[in-house]
């Protein structure tokens, strides 16, 4: 993001001050361009000929106002490329201002121009099981106080560019729990200790940080609430009632588009929901018949409906003339009903994965191809599909979709098998593998054209919770060649996950819609086939800020629920274990 000119303004009170104690009485102080650095500590990059328009341009016309930027304002917030040309930052010496502050500066004689909301974040890193504080205890905390669900936090790192901003609408800070560090300090310095927790701004975020909700409120979400959120500034664009009548329309007009109205724009932002195994078949199919086919999702339907794009790997194709479902079926040749797709709608499923390799058991057991009939199934409802198709080429292609200007391709392919499940040149199945070249080149390409390239296997099955190193390899080789995300689709116990070049890597999400409820695994009985990951991906302008675990248990072979705090806690807690963050 290009820097302002206000950097200078920030830099130098975050120099003098190691708290807010000063700061609250300079944040009614303008901007000046003149301010200067004297530490070399603090990273800057101002372009030159922003400082020029700034102190360059002060013998204007008289009567044209100048735009008085006050302490604390965001970066990002004001575009000076896109502001009247001709206009002055600084104080005009005729008296007449427009100034760009807080809301709450702005006097009951003063008329407003334009008004802006700047969003920031409570993170942690990605591994911290806790979710959620209170707002008293993250005030608190601000002001030098651990107490309640902040008693464990070491301290909030905030950036210099952030610092006086925060202290606009938190108050006073201490330096005993808040420290300020350069623009470029976000990653992996802090990355290794837990109780050290960021605050940033909403369009800033980064995967690698779990986004702590207050009071259960989260920009992340749909039904974020901004009144009852605390890390949120009011800003305006205001001056003095006859100033601002004094201009012509378009001036003002060109002054609001100036500045940003917020860093949290809906119509940036995407969600993605991406799940593991579905088989609605055995146990998950008779429950199914007998209390209804939207059974297994009625517990967790707002997470996977609630999602602006949700994922589905189905495993099974549909067969019109398959039997009734026996729970303890000892054959592992499947199908399902086409009447089970009413599942799908119920939980707005929009992206099918069909690396699956029961996706041709039909054809081995009753000799009818059935994956013609039931894509036909998922274009009528309007899904889109990949890692399988009607043929190698149509397996091999795409899902493509976008929503709200970020562009998603979906790719995948079935390393595993057995051979009747791939597709060939003229028949149906999932995508085989190969050496995975193809797959690296087509996501490469995609990312190339400016999608946001997402990869998934049907991978090599076991039940342990940690990768192979094969495993990790053909993971890696997907991040590598530019996928943001890489799953593995095909686990029924849930596995790790790692960070890599860049990209979310998880080898196995567990089941979604399947009947184990139990395994028996060389004489031991592994219950974490009940344990679900659901990921929820949060996008915004086209970039990957944040990863959601979402963590279900499994209730009577076919139905997930949220899980319990206690039992994510445990579940959270192997999983980072195995992942090498605990």
């Amino acid at each position: 993001m290009r820097r302002r000119k206000s950097d200078f303004f920030f830099i130098s009170m975050c120099l003098f001050l190691s708290a807010c104690t000063a700061a609250e009485s300079a944040l009614n102080t303008p901007y000046s361009p003149t301010a200067e650095v004297t530490t070399q500590t603090i990273e800057t990059s101002l372009p030159t000929e922003s400082l020029q328009t700034a102190t360059d341009m002060m013998g204007l016309e008289p009567g044209l106002p100048s735009l008085v930027l006050m302490t604390g304002i965001p970066q990002g917030l004001w575009q000076v490329e896109r502001l009247p040309e001709g206009i002055v930052l600084g104080n005009n010496p005729n008296g007449e201002e427009l100034i760009l502050g807080l809301r709450s500066g702005a006097d009951a004689d003063m008329m407003i121009i334009s008004e802006a909301d700047w969003i920031y974040a409570l993170a942690a890193p990605f591994y911290t099981i806790q979710d959620d504080v209170e707002t008293d205890d993250l005030v608190a905390f601000w002001n030098g106080s651990r107490q309640g669900s902040m008693a464990d936090v070491s301290q909030l790192v905030v950036r210099v560019g952030d610092y006086l901003s925060l202290c606009g609408f938190l108050g006073q800070a201490s330096s005993e729990t808040v420290r300020v560090e350069p623009q470029s300090f976000i990653n992996d310095s802090l990355w290794g200790s837990e109780d050290l927790w960021l605050i940033l701004p909403f369009d800033e975020l980064i995967p690698q940080w779990k986004v702590i909700s207050i009071n259960g409120n989260s920009p992340l979400h749909k039904d974020f609430t901004i009144s009852d959120y605390p890390l949120v500034g009011e800003y305006a664009l205001y001056g003095a009632k006859d100033t601002i009548e004094s201009l012509d329309e378009g001036f003002k007009a060109a002054l609001t588009a100036g500045i940003v109205p917020t860093n949290r724009d809906s119509e940036k932002m995407t969600t993605l929901v991406m799940t593991g195994v579905t088989a609605l078949v055995r146990g998950t199919a008779y429950r199914m018949e007998i209390n209804g086919v939207t059974y297994p999702a009625e517990d967790i339907v707002e997470w996977l409906a609630g999602a602006d794009i949700t994922h589905i790997s189905n495993e099974v194709s549909f067969y019109r003339d398959c039997p009734f479902p026996d729970p303890k079926q000892g054959m592992l040749f499947f199908c399902s009903s086409p009447d089970y797709i009413k599942l799908f709608d119920y939980v707005g499923a929009d992206v099918i994965e069909l690396t699956g390799n029961h996706n041709n058991d039909t054809e081995q057991v009753y000799g009818v191809d059935v994956v013609p009939s039931s894509i036909n199934l998922y274009l009528q409802r309007g899904m889109v599909y990949y890692g399988g198709g009607l043929d190698l080429q149509d397996a091999m292609r795409p899902a493509v979709i976008e929503h709200n200007g970020n562009k998603f391709a979906f790719v995948g392919c079935n390393p595993n098998g057995p051979d009747y499940a791939w597709a060939t040149d003229d028949h149906g199945g999932s995508a085989p593998c190969g050496d995975f070249t193809w797959m690296a080149d087509e996501l490469s390409r995609l990312r190339g054209n400016g999608y946001i390239p997402i990869a998934t296997f049907q991978y090599y099955e076991n039940y342990a919770n940690f990768a192979s190193e094969q495993q990790r390899e053909d993971f890696r080789m997907m991040a590598d060649a530019g996928a943001v995300i890489v799953n593995g689709s095909q686990a029924h116990r849930p596995k790790e996950m790692e960070f890599y070049g860049g990209a979310f890597i998880h080898y196995g999400l567990g089941n979604l819609f399947f009947d184990q409820m139990g395994v028996l695994v060389n004489d031991d009985l592994v219950l974490q086939t009940r344990w679900e990951f659901i990921q929820r991906h949060v996008f915004y302008d086209g970039k990957h800020i944040s990863t959601e675990l979402l963590t279900a248990m499994l209730e009577d072979y076919a139905k997930p629920r949220p899980m319990t705090e206690r039992e994510r806690q445990a579940f959270l807690e192997e999983i980072f274990a195995a992942s090498g963050w605990r």
